[in-house]
């Protein structure tokens, strides 16, 4: 049986700009508007047999916001980030910008004392490897972005260097259909398109 495991990214937290790694912070007022404005469109997904999150405060409320009652998967949580937990990008490069470019041209590099960026795509595809086809054949996880551009890159048996290309969007939906190391890309239509921030 093949598995159909729809994944939708969390609303925003703040601007895009202002992203922290592995950010804890809930859900501002924006992206509650912004889950109110496209729900009609994500709630069908709540038929799904099982119905996943990560645990990041965001992705749970999304998750909450959009009926699916999801259950926390730790294995979907965003990549760690050692000592820049709760850092934007610039704020890292500011402090250590050698240690930022290393990060960035080698996926296999935690210069933060973290998790490579290696490490966090195969925690995720194992997670996604690891889905219990007998249970059913639809899924939904609610995650944060990173962990979804970590899954697709998973999927595609793309380069490591491919997640810096992926651009997921708050509230998009992304569905890869298949099962354990054969998955494949599927488009379903228009994507969600929520407020421009």
């Amino acid at each position: 049986m093949q598995l159909r495991v729809t994944f939708v990214a969390a609303a925003r937290s703040s601007p895009l700009l202002a992203e922290r790694f592995e950010d804890d912070r809930p859900l501002d007022q924006a992206g509650w508007d912004e889950v109110q404005r496209v729900a009609h469109l994500l709630v069908p997904l709540a038929a799904a047999e099982l119905r996943y999150c990560s645990p990041t405060p965001r992705s749970r409320a999304t998750g909450d916001a959009l009926g699916y009652a999801p259950l926390v998967q730790l294995a979907l949580r965003d990549c760690d980030m050692g000592r820049w937990r709760g850092l934007t990008l610039g704020e890292a490069m500011a402090r250590e910008p050698e240690a930022v470019d290393a990060w960035l041209a080698d996926p296999r590099a935690t210069p933060h004392g973290g998790e490579s960026l290696v490490g966090f795509i195969s925690r995720v595809g194992n997670w996604l490897d690891t889905r219990p086809v007998e249970d059913g054949g639809r899924i939904v996880a609610v995650a944060e972005p990173s962990v979804v551009r970590a899954a697709l890159v998973y999927a595609l048996k793309a380069p490591p260097s491919t997640y810096w290309n992926i651009d997921v969007r708050p509230l998009s939906t992304t569905t890869v259909t298949g099962y354990a190391g054969r998955w494949n890309l599927r488009f379903d239509g228009a994507p969600v398109q929520p407020s421009r921030a």
